[in-house]
């Protein structure tokens, strides 16, 4: 058998200044310890591995109308942790159920435009409503302060109950200062668990 100039299962790699380059032809020896300059017949994919450095901070700022996340996530998941350990017995199950379900299937997202639910199975439910229209927002702490409950009532009477928001308080405030309300936070309810 003929042994080939080329060793087996080693990649090309070509690196310029903001460009690496692969080849797509691999044979089956060992790697080599440094990159090879070699051209080959088969063609070369680039992989750009830095960002341009001309772009000026002047091009980043947003727009004011441009809608920008202040926290987007789910529920606290010390609150799925401590429903969980607390499921064994089949007295704490059905909230455990719950917790499960406000983990995987529950999103709040925080904008500076609105604030936002997404809940269901697939995200098809969804509650939007504009820092305009809040009237009240109170907190209620849960487990010694790591999570909480945020209740925001709105003007027209409707209280929106998130349940399980990871750093509660921060953005309890951030919904009163951009509804233009003074940044007194009410903690109601019970405190702990």
């Amino acid at each position: 058998m003929a042994t080939s100039s080329n060793p087996v299962l080693r990649p090309t790699f070509v690196t310029t200044h903001s460009t690496l380059q692969f080849s797509s032809k691999f044979f089956f020896t060992s790697f080599p310890s440094k990159p090879t300059t070699s051209k080959s017949e088969r063609p070369m994919f680039k992989l750009h591995v830095s960002s341009p450095l001309n772009k000026s901070p002047a091009s980043a700022s947003t727009k004011p109308n441009e809608e920008t996340i202040f926290f987007d996530g789910g529920a606290h998941y010390g609150d799925l942790l401590a429903n969980l350990l607390l499921g064994f017995s089949l007295l704490w199950l059905p909230l455990t159920v719950a917790a499960v379900f406000r983990a995987f299937f529950l999103r709040y997202r925080f904008t500076n435009l609105r604030v936002t639910v997404i809940s269901g199975l697939t995200g098809q439910e969804r509650s939007d409503f504009s820092y305009k229209v809040i009237k009240d927002v109170q907190v209620v702490p849960r487990f010694i302060g790591e999570w909480g409950d945020i209740v925001i009532t709105l003007k027209d009477g409707t209280k929106v109950d998130l349940r399980s928001v990871p750093k509660f308080r921060e953005i309890a405030k951030y919904c009163l200062s951009m509804a233009d309300k003074p940044a007194v936070l009410k903690e109601g309810g019970l405190k702990g668990i």
